[in-house]
């Protein structure tokens, strides 16, 4: 999965943007028990990475890898208490040098799909990315998507988020755009009545537009069609290391340190 220009902007000015009464992914089970792994057999974690998923892994003008994932892999690594380094790759090489044991985990966005679940285990989900509605913000609170009937929905031509709209809201009408920033200007213009879309990409457009727009109703998980979520990757085989980056996702969540980075790097919550 990449991400088109509309976030390379977005991050100028996210970082002046007030974080107020946001809704925060939590994905772990708050009612588990901590199984502390053996940590003897993690004496350090190897992570690999991309440079070219803003805002998740990607470098800053001082060439310093940053973003959500990097902030994860070290806070990760913290909460173990083990060394910790991350190498960027070119993400048509991640996969293979993961698969090469060179590294130890992979957190660079890499899809769990059948395939990369033949060749990889995965850790448990740390951020889903839902679709969701946005309209004009004087017409969100009393948004209902069953209202849209007759009525124009922006979407991205060709995308899962298309397909939700015609399958779910038969009487819609889909008006296409090659992007999700086009679509989103059609709300912002008048020419649609909603957009419906991938709600990350949609938080960053809305960092520059939230006086015209806002997100309407409750965000969408459907990893049919969306996605499973974004997990780490390791090598089969790596338990040890899957359940230590496991039991530390889960510690993150339940200290609020990963809500912590999501609103870093999320100004505008996507949830």
């Amino acid at each position: 999965m990449r991400f088109s220009s509309i976030v390379g902007l977005a991050l100028l000015c996210a970082s002046a943007l007030p974080a107020m009464g946001q809704s925060l992914p939590n994905h772990s089970d708050p009612q588990a028990r901590d199984i502390v792994p053996n940590l003897s057999a993690v004496p350090a974690i190897r992570f690999l990475t991309t440079a070219d998923f803003p805002p998740f892994n990607y470098r800053d003008e001082s060439g310093q890898l940053v973003g959500f994932n990097i902030d994860l892999a070290r806070g990760i690594c913290a909460e173990l208490n083990v060394a910790c380094t991350i190498q960027s790759w070119p993400w048509d090489q991640a996969a293979k040098a993961l698969a090469d044991n060179q590294g130890d985990a992979l957190i660079a966005g890499l899809a769990i799909t059948p395939e990369n679940g033949d060749m990889f285990d995965f850790s448990s989900i740390y951020l889903m990315l839902p679709g969701r509605f946005v309209t004009a913000a004087d017409k969100a609170a009393a948004f209902e998507p069953r209202g849209l009937g007759d009525k124009v929905v922006a979407v991205r031509k060709g995308s899962a988020h298309e397909e939700f709209v015609k399958r779910y809201l038969p009487n819609a009408k889909p008006l296409e755009f090659d992007s999700e920033g086009q679509a989103l200007e059609a709300v912002r213009d008048g020419k649609a009545e909603a957009f419906f879309g991938d709600a990350m990409r949609a938080s960053f457009w809305l960092s520059q537009n939230g006086e015209c727009c806002s997100f309407a109703g409750d965000p969408y998980f459907r990893p049919d069609l969306f996605g499973e979520g974004l997990a780490i990757a390791q090598p089969t085989g790596h338990d040890a290391v899957r359940k230590a980056i496991d039991y530390a996702l889960a510690r993150l969540s339940r200290d609020g340190k990963l809500d912590e980075f999501y609103l870093r790097w999320f100004p505008v919550s996507f949830y």
